[in-house]
């Protein structure tokens, strides 16, 4: 039987941030602010559009591989076509990462209609998990305890048992109203600066992990609660980065530093709270290094010479195979420049008469190269899973790494 609660008072939750460490958590915290905003200003806000719907499919990736679901980012893109297979479990999992990636929409969505929202607040935070869960299907809202006992998650309602994970053991769930209310206290504070608000988001991390609100679908729920943060203190990049990606190539210290930062105090030189202020300090060194790993990597892949470089040495290869015409890249290179452009252009920036021009913007549309909103309207980039290997090198990992058709 899982062990009577230890944790039961909100301020054994403390620090909830590091303290009296040195200017490196500080310094970590500028470069991401720096970096991030440079990124941003990287390419067409229109072209950024496409960017931003691919690192949602990979943050998804990336989220559910941590916990050990490895779906193929393929299939993910065939999911959020609805597109499922007919295998239950395949299908499970696919339906998995297409809710991961709508519920990331929808978190955005809600931050960009109104940037009041209080996302550290035990409904924002339930809201999440409910989103999350009703588009799961049944299996996955089934879970088994170390005792064997099958037990239902309800979506979007706090746990109603005491938990253990791994060597720690939960706050008492009878408490967890006082440690959700703390933990709004604390990372919703107005007074918070832009550098202690990216402190925040990786410190907020940890605590509610630690916090464990949900009896299954913590771990997402955490981090898709860390990309709001990121959003609402316009830390994100504008969706073109995903601290997830760092983490699960990092999965070992990822999951270290969070049980590090679980420890009890160590002493009279490891802080004032109940926790290790060492510890966390550990863990948010940890997530910003990963913030900067990511920001550092996408800002490589969207440097606009080699971004252009890629697309039309794509367009040469797909030449070679007999599927596009070679003057698919000067679409293709103008689109990325300007963002979209009209239909009645193609013909002048392809050099070819009108009807071949059509049969190329055609083509390019068919193979989800470029997508419009309506039949007649402007066309913009897409980048459709199986070209990803080749315009985004070592976006996923290796074995996993997409190549041209």
């Amino acid at each position: 039987m899982t062990k009577e609660p230890i944790y039961t008072r909100s301020s054994q939750m403390e620090p909830m941030f590091p303290s009296g460490q040195d200017s490196s958590l500080t310094d970590l915290a500028v470069e991401v602010i720096r970096q991030s905003a440079a990124l941003s200003a990287t390419l067409h806000p229109t072209s950024q559009q496409a960017i931003v719907e691919l690192v949602r499919s990979m943050n998804s990736y990336y989220s559910n591989l941590i916990e050990g679901h490895n779906t193929h980012p393929v299939d993910i893109e065939r999911a959020l076509a609805k597109d499922y297979f007919l295998d239950p479990a395949k299908r499970a999992l696919q339906i998995e990462s297409a809710a991961h990636v709508e519920v990331q929409r929808l978190i955005e969505v809600q931050l960009a209609e109104s940037v009041h929202t209080d996302i550290c607040t035990p409904d924002f935070l339930c809201w999440v998990h409910r989103e999350f869960y009703e588009r799961l299907p049944d299996e996955f809202r089934h879970i088994k305890t170390p005792e064997g006992e099958v037990k239902v998650v309800r979506p979007g309602e706090l746990r109603q048992d005491e938990v253990a994970v791994g060597l720690h053991l939960a706050p008492g769930f009878r408490s967890l109203q006082n440690f959700l209310m703390h933990f709004h206290a604390s990372y919703e504070s107005p007074r918070l600066s832009a550098v202690q608000k990216v402190i925040a988001a990786a410190a907020s991390h940890h605590r509610l992990a630690w916090i464990h609100p949900f009896l299954d679908g913590n771990g997402r729920v955490t981090r898709l609660f860390s990309h709001a943060y990121l959003v609402k203190a316009r830390i994100d990049g504008h969706g073109m980065w995903t601290v997830s990606r760092g983490m699960a190539r990092n999965r070992d210290r990822y999951l270290a530093t969070l049980a590090g930062a679980d420890s009890h105090r160590q002493g009279d030189m490891d802080g004032r709270g109940n926790l290790s202020n060492k510890g966390l300090s550990s863990f948010c060194t940890f997530y910003l290094e990963m913030a900067l790993d990511q920001i550092g990597f996408m800002s490589t892949l969207l440097n606009f010479d080699g971004l252009q470089k890629r697309i039309m040495g794509y367009v040469d290869r797909q030449t070679a195979l007999g599927e596009l015409q070679p003057e698919s890249g000067y679409l293709l290179r103008e689109i990325l420049l300007r963002g979209e452009v009209p239909r009645g252009e193609a013909a002048r920036i392809t050099g070819k008469a009108e009807r071949t021009a059509r049969r190329i913007l055609k083509d390019l549309l068919d193979k989800k190269l470029l997508r419009s909103e309506t039949e007649k309207g402007p066309v913009r980039l897409s980048f459709p899973t199986r070209a990803v290997g080749y315009f985004f090198p070592r976006l996923y990992p290796e074995g996993v790494e997409l190549s041209v058709d």
